[in-house]
């Protein structure tokens, strides 16, 4: 288990970090909980699924718990997003702070994947039936195209940040 940052934010309680699986395609993803019976609760009330797939029956996968750092040496664990209170709205400074780094992880993976435009669901689909080697792609699919490669276990997910196509830039 990882406990998110090592003192409390004013107000704030620590939140604990949980790896969890899905179980239709493996999936494997993090989430943030109050307290293992919060996680507890809302698994048993499906209110936890795989933002891969869509899956609602996910458990805890196994993790490495998180290791203090000796009383004598600075914490190697790295700074983690604040938190909104569990019983309201984000503030406007963490979802700022939130796109900012959502933005900046799309940014450092982008250059290591290719532009495939409006041939994503295809290409996709090839990868996943072996056609051809296995690729990260980015490009261009419609609510249907991507619906239907999530109807056949094929992992998609959007750009969270949008982006202008390659020949769209000057």
């Amino acid at each position: 288990m990882r406990v998110a940052g090592s003192t409390p934010c004013s107000g704030l309680a620590e939140l604990i970090v949980f790896d969890l699986c899905c179980a239709a395609g493996g999936h494997r993803f993090e989430a943030w909980f109050a307290s293992s019976d919060s996680f507890a609760d809302q698994q048993g009330r499906g209110l936890i699924a795989c933002p891969v797939c869509g899956d609602g029956e996910v458990r805890k996968a196994v993790m490495a718990p998180r290791v203090g750092a000796k009383s004598n040496q600075l914490s190697a664990v790295p700074a983690q997003p604040a938190a909104a209170p569990a019983t309201g709205d984000p503030s406007p400074e963490l979802v700022r702070k939130v796109i900012a780094e959502i933005a900046a992880k799309q940014a450092e993976m982008l250059p290591r994947s290719r532009w495939v435009g409006r041939e994503f669901a295809d290409a996709a689909r090839a990868m996943h039936e072996g056609r051809v080697a296995e690729d990260l792609i980015h490009g261009q699919a419609s609510p249907e195209e991507a619906q239907g490669l999530r109807d056949d276990g094929i992992a998609a997910m959007p750009l969270l940040v949008p982006i202008a196509p390659p020949d769209a830039i000057n």
